[in-house]
């Protein structure tokens, strides 16, 4: 039985707006990334408190805290951003989540990210020796444009920094942005490495200026029929987190609404059920 999750500021800024579209969907997990407009990290005391009464009212647990952790430039000033790492775990730790949704800090544009290399190991050492004390296991996403960005180099930060707190996240949609074709490319390199799916499809760019529309799971390049096949037969166990990216783009993502979202959600369901795989 595979474990469904998702982004659900997607569907509102509003938590109990999320939470009303994800109880009649049976979802049961969260990738609490923002709500009332405000970043998972950036909230008060008081906003966790009363988010995670509200979720736990409504039987949802964290499967991730979907923060921006390493989604600076390689040439920012690193200690505060440490010390938000640091804030991470203990949210992480609140929450009794799992895991820290992370990035691997963006390259400079149009620069070869070679020479960054020692420097994003270290920060990204840094921020794990914090997870490692705390417990908790920080994902790293492949993002377009950030180092980690192609499997070449995920499998480098995951073996170079070699921690079991220390994964990765397998995200279709952003290896079709930066031209790489998911299964056949990137799956069979990094498949050892990964504990977490997220669930978004786009469309190969047609040219430089194409950014590579996202759409939803199993309609664009993201190869998740032979992706979803191949996990199963390998005994995959973790999340699958749905993260739509159909509405406008913005600072947490883009908000689609209930419907969009929705469609998402089916798409997802949609290619289970043609594997014959049971969700919870």
């Amino acid at each position: 039985m595979w474990k469904l999750s998702g982004f659900a500021d997607e569907i509102s800024n509003d938590l109990d707006e999320q939470i009303a579209l994800f109880n009649p969907l049976g979802i049961q997990h969260v990738e609490f990334r923002s709500a009332w407009g405000t970043k998972v990290l950036d909230l008060t005391d008081e906003q966790l408190q009363t988010a995670k009464q509200k979720l736990d009212a409504a039987g949802i647990r964290l499967s991730s805290v979907g923060s921006d952790l390493g989604k600076i430039q390689i040439t920012d000033p690193f200690d505060a951003h440490l010390e938000r790492a640091r804030h991470g775990v203990e949210v992480a730790k609140f929450f009794d989540s799992p895991y820290i949704r992370m990035f691997s800090f963006f390259m400079p544009e149009g620069e070869d990210p070679t020479p960054y290399r020692d420097e994003v190991m270290a920060r990204t050492r840094a921020m794990v020796e914090l997870a490692e004390a705390g417990g908790i296991t920080l994902l790293h996403e492949n993002e377009k444009d950030i180092f980690g960005d192609i499997p070449e180099r995920v499998i480098d930060l995951i073996t170079t920094i070699d921690s079991p707190n220390y994964r990765a996240i397998f995200d279709p949609a952003n290896y079709v942005q930066c031209g790489i074709k998911p299964f056949d490319e990137a799956y069979p390199k990094v498949r050892e490495l990964t504990d977490y799916v997220h669930c978004k499809d786009a469309l190969a760019p047609a040219g430089p200026d194409d950014l590579g529309k996202v759409v939803p799971s199993g309609e664009g390049d993201g190869q998740f029929r032979e992706l979803f096949a191949a996990l199963r037969q390998s005994g995959y166990q973790g999340f699958f987190s749905i993260e739509p990216h159909l509405g406008d783009f913005d600072a947490f993502g883009g908000l689609c609404g209930p419907d969009l979202w929705t469609d998402a959600f089916n798409a997802v369901t949609k290619l289970f059920a043609e594997l014959g795989v049971e969700w919870e």
